[in-house]
């Protein structure tokens, strides 16, 4: 069994999704950011798509032709449409530099390959030629993962795994399915909700994103409290490098010496090329429930979380989705204030409390968590506030287009400590956000939640200077300090790409960082996969 081939439709090249799906700032929020943010319309209007400049393609003919030959002409496309499209990711500063029509990293093709065979022989060509090699899935990376380094090699492809996109098999016995990385997680939600299941994968990226992508940059989905990251899915997998294949997961786990699969987990494109992914799935739930709840305040509300998760064992008793906003994001975001308690209260911060499953069950769990929450302080707000959440949780993206258009920057970042350390992370990084930026909008929210600690993520909005990437790079720098200094992980599920460089190699220290060189060096031993990714210090 092997399904159809499913089409999908390319991001916006200068923003996120849809453009159908754009909206203007109604005139108040625009006034509020004047008057609150002192934000101001940009002095010159973004690019047009023929506006922006591409460099010459750098790749010689005889390269190009090479690549052809294992692909068809139609899947090796070096027109200026192509290039653009696999410019760089969808941080906020990639589109600050394609709104203003720099293209100068764009890749000189794109190759299209529709096997793992055409895959394998790509990469011999490339190695051969000193070629680099970006992986692509989505185009969604927001920590500059897609953005090659340049120097000493012959030219730079993006390698599109989108004609990589079937679902292969599915066994449900073992409630394993076989699926392939170019697969969009929507386009796989529906092959597999054929069979009766699902992956149970919903971040926020989950319209564009692929599952490829999910594997290499170890994606947590918004519902990850019930059933787990992606990483966790990932139970086998089929890995094309530059010195062969790799066939790894025999077992769902194994004794068998150090498990291979955490190599190609996380490594972002810098080891090898997932061809396809053997990953665990769920039945569908038959029952989807969303509540909200309110806590006095964001220690109260992180205290019931952790209660929930240390004393709601079994795993199965947690909520599949459990969120907890803080104060700013409560008010800003989220609610009403007249949803958060007595009329006319302004404080306090959200719980969204989400269970999925056959309708016994979940009403046990919601029973379960019910008791414990109202333990804890938390104050139920019944289905509104978590329903409104659920029916907007893929539009944010498309707010912050709204807002770069409008002269704010709006950028997020996320990290991850053990429970003891939150209090001080959280603090940490509020305070350096606001030592670099003055008096930005910093609101935050914990997403993803084990016995041991919790991530927290954090969402900046503030006024545009006259050099906002500047600006935002001091931003960004001054909160990687905060979070090695406090004691968080640079990265909980965004990935490290090029923007988190220099605090992963500091979070894995000298030897941690020889030991990713090493591997690199055995598995791509021309360096041409992913070049100035994950890897700090790559010997060329």
């Amino acid at each position: 069994m092997e399904s159809p081939l499913l089409p999908a439709e390319p991001m916006l090249w200068s923003g996120w999704g849809d453009p159908a799906r754009a909206a203007e700032l109604p005139a108040p929020v625009r006034d509020l950011l004047t008057e609150l943010l002192g934000v101001r319309a940009p002095a010159t209007p973004p690019a047009t798509f023929g506006e922006v400049r591409l460099p010459p393609v750098a790749l010689p003919p005889p390269v190009l032709a090479a690549l052809a030959a294992v692909t068809g002409e139609e899947h090796v496309r070096a027109d200026d449409d192509a290039r653009i499209r696999h410019t760089r990711g969808k941080s906020t500063p990639d589109l600050l530099l394609m709104r203003a029509g720099d293209a100068s990293d764009a890749p000189d093709a794109v190759v299209l390959p529709g096997s793992h065979e055409e895959v394998a022989e790509v990469l011999r060509l490339c190695a051969e030629h000193r070629v680099a090699v970006v992986p692509f899935g989505g185009g969604t990376s927001v920590v500059g993962g897609l953005t090659a380094a340049r120097r000493g090699y012959a030219g730079v492809v993006a390698l599109d795994l989108g004609r990589l996109a079937r679902l292969r098999s599915v066994d449900p016995v073992s409630m394993t399915a076989v699926l392939e990385p170019g697969l969009r997680a929507p386009q796989a939600e529906r092959l597999l909700a054929g069979h009766g299941l699902t992956l149970g994968h919903f971040p926020q990226s989950y319209e564009y994103a692929t599952l490829g992508g999910f594997a290499a940059a170890r994606s947590s989905g918004q519902a990850s409290a019930g059933y787990g990251r992606f990483d966790d899915m990932v139970v086998g997998m089929t890995v094309a490098t530059p010195r062969g294949t790799l066939e790894i997961g025999r077992a769902p786990r194994s004794a068998a010496g150090p498990d291979l699969r955490q190599v190609f987990l996380g490594s972002e494109g810098a080891f090898g090329v997932i061809t396809s992914l053997r990953l665990r799935v769920h039945p569908a739930p038959a029952v989807r429930a969303y509540e909200g709840w309110r806590f006095e305040n964001f220690a109260a509300g992180t205290a019931a979380l952790r209660r929930l998760a240390q004393e709601g064992a079994p795993p199965a008793a947690l909520p599949t989705v459990l969120r907890l906003s803080d104060e700013t994001e409560t008010m800003v975001g989220l609610a009403k204030p007249t949803d958060l308690g007595a009329p006319g209260s302004d404080s306090g911060c959200l719980v969204v409390a989400g269970f999925e499953g056959v309708p016994g069950e979940v009403a046990r769990r919601r029973e379960l968590a019910a008791a414990l929450l109202l333990e804890a302080g938390g104050v139920h707000l019944g289905p509104e506030p978590g329903e409104k959440w659920a029916q907007g949780r893929f539009s944010a993206p498309y707010l912050r287009d709204s807002l770069l258009a409008a002269g704010a920057t709006v950028e997020t970042l996320e990290t991850a400590c053990f429970w003891a350390d939150l209090p001080r992370l959280y603090d940490a990084v509020r305070l350096a956000l606001h030592g670099a930026l003055g008096s930005p909008l910093v609101m935050c929210h914990i997403s993803h939640v084990y016995a041991t600690g919790a991530s927290l993520y954090f969402t900046v909005v503030t006024a545009q200077t006259g050099d906002p990437l500047a600006q935002w790079a001091a931003a960004k720098r001054a909160a990687g300090e905060a979070i090695i200094g406090a004691g968080g992980t640079i990265s909980h599920h965004h990935g490290v790409g090029r923007d988190h460089l220099e605090a992963y190699a500091r979070e894995i220290g000298d030897l941690g960082g020889e030991i990713l060189r090493g591997i690199k060096e055995r598995l791509d031993p021309a360096g041409i996969l992913n070049p100035g990714v994950l890897i700090a210090g790559e010997r060329r």
